[in-house]
């Protein structure tokens, strides 16, 4: 056909949308998609890549990673752990703010985003930290244009303390305000530090000690305690890493009630589970929360199918191998790799029947670009979306191991897995950062992305801290 001469032309692919699969040709100009086109047309292109026999999906995005810059590079750095993302087929990473130092005010925003954009290969979000140390920082990290705020009601890497409920009230009630989403890890901390104490001092250090001080409770309680809060105040929550099938009634209950609240799940619980610990070197597994039983893994399954979970993300956490080994779990680190081996595992359920492909485009790239404001921008498919795309072969076959990893954390928590569906080759802003297996992005071309949410809808703001702080002469009027 006749028409103006585009950068690039993705020819041949089945172009994969949350709604449907069609064979089409795609066409790229400064880094957007301008153009999709029945297979017989395409404008003339400077470059062709030719997809035939190839699924083309929305570059993914992974809405939590741990990048470990700065303060703890000898885990990971922007540089290896935006290259496994872009193998992984990841064009877009949501990095979380338990650094060295964290990220909690715009000084340390700045040194984040400064490491991210002479390193990374792909697009980047940048957590705040909601302490309860930094309240009065929360709108100007928000004005520096983080993509959301991480509340950790539960301990992690970094030792970051739970903040007072009371903290927390007020954090939200701010947040209300700004519309921004806050990701909770949400275990209940006092519970599970005290059965910790008392496991310890009864010499419990095996691997299944862990669960035991984190059981079903610490997840069910600090879940519904922060959909309490949100209900209260307006404010938008998403709850990272839901490993609990005892969740899924109340996740139901809480959306049904009209609470602004997203979940995510991880592979390694709809893979893994506890009993893998007793295995020779299962303690690598540790992480938090826990792996649980095998038992929770169908209904996790079950609740991604009928969209009570909302999306696929990963906790991706390497460490150094050494602090990942031993015989006292107590010791171990807790977390593991996950950025570059997720779609492989995903897709290895779309052979098994388990999904279907278009679960994956809505599961890891629609919906999180959905929850976090960029959706139109990131997640799609479109004309005027970034030209972010992964190519994947369905056919193609891997083993999982850690050597294969491009994360400094050289732990693979799948090792020996035969997996089936690979990316082949992924875009990001129409540039090849990865192909069969390899970076091969010849400088840092990552940008920071900042959210574009609906209006916010805060609730009950009579009666905020800030409200109450202020004199009153009359009542607050009736709060019903």
């Amino acid at each position: 056909m006749s028409a103006a001469k585009v950068d690039l032309v993705i020819k041949g692919g089945r172009v994969v949308s949350e709604s449907g699969i069609v064979d089409a040709n795609i066409a790229v100009t400064d880094g957007k998609i301008a153009g999709i086109f029945a297979p017989a047309l395409a404008p003339d292109a400077t470059q062709v890549i030719d997809a035939t026999g190839r699924y083309v999906l929305p570059g993914l995005i992974d809405v939590h990673v741990h990048f470990r810059e700065p303060g703890m590079a000898h885990k990971e750095n922007w540089t290896t752990g935006s290259q496994a993302a872009a193998v992984g087929g990841v064009t877009t990473v949501f990095e979380m703010p338990n650094t060295d130092p964290p990220t909690d005010n715009l000084n340390n925003l700045a040194t984040k985003r400064d490491l991210a954009e002479r390193q990374s290969i792909v697009d980047f979000g940048l957590y705040g930290l909601l302490g309860e140390h930094n309240l009065s920082e929360l709108e100007r990290l928000a004005d520096g244009g983080v993509i959301g705020f991480k509340l950790f009601l539960g301990n992690t890497t970094g030792d970051l303390p739970c903040p007072d409920d009371g903290a927390v009230l007020e954090g939200f009630e701010i947040l209300a305000s700004l519309g921004l989403r806050c990701s909770i890890h949400a275990e209940n901390s006092p519970i599970l530090f005290w059965r910790q104490r008392a496991l310890q001092a009864a010499k419990r250090n095996d691997p299944l000690a862990h669960l035991a001080a984190r059981t079903d409770v610490v997840a069910l309680e600090a879940l519904n305690r922060s959909a309490t809060l949100a209900e209260w105040t307006g404010a938008r929550i998403h709850i990272v890493h839901e490993s609990c099938a005892r969740s899924i009634d109340f996740i139901k209950f809480w959306k049904g009630r009209g609470v602004d609240l997203t979940v995510e799940t991880l592979p390694q619980y709809l893979y893994l589970d506890a009993e893998m610990m007793l295995d020779d070197g299962g303690e690598v597994i540790r992480m938090n929360p826990p792996i649980r039983e095998k038992a929770h893994q169908e209904p996790l399954w079950q609740a991604v199918l009928d969209g009570t979970i909302d999306m696929i993300s990963t906790d991706h956490a390497p460490h150094a191998i050494e602090e990942k080994r031993g015989d006292d779990v107590w010791k171990l680190a807790c977390g593991f790799p996950g950025v570059e081996t997720s779609l492989p595992l995903m897709l290895t359920a779309v052979n098994r029947g388990r999904l279907r492909i278009e679960d994956i485009a809505k599961l890891m790239a629609a919906s999180p670009a959905r929850a976090f404001g960029l959706y139109g921008q990131k997640g799609v498919i479109a004309v005027g979306a970034d030209a972010d795309i992964t190519l994947v072969d369905l056919n193609a076959e891997a083993v999982l191991s850690a050597s294969s990893l491009h994360s400094k954390g050289k732990c693979s928590a799948y090792e020996g897995m035969t997996v089936k569906g690979l990316p082949v080759m992924t875009l990001v802003r129409g540039h090849v950062v990865a192909k069969n297996g390899e970076p091969v992005a010849e400088q840092p071309r990552g940008r920071m992305v900042s959210p574009t949410m609906p209006a916010p809808r805060p609730r009950n703001q009579a009666t905020t801290l800030k409200a109450v702080l202020e004199p009153h002469q009359k009542p607050y009027g009736d709060p019903f």
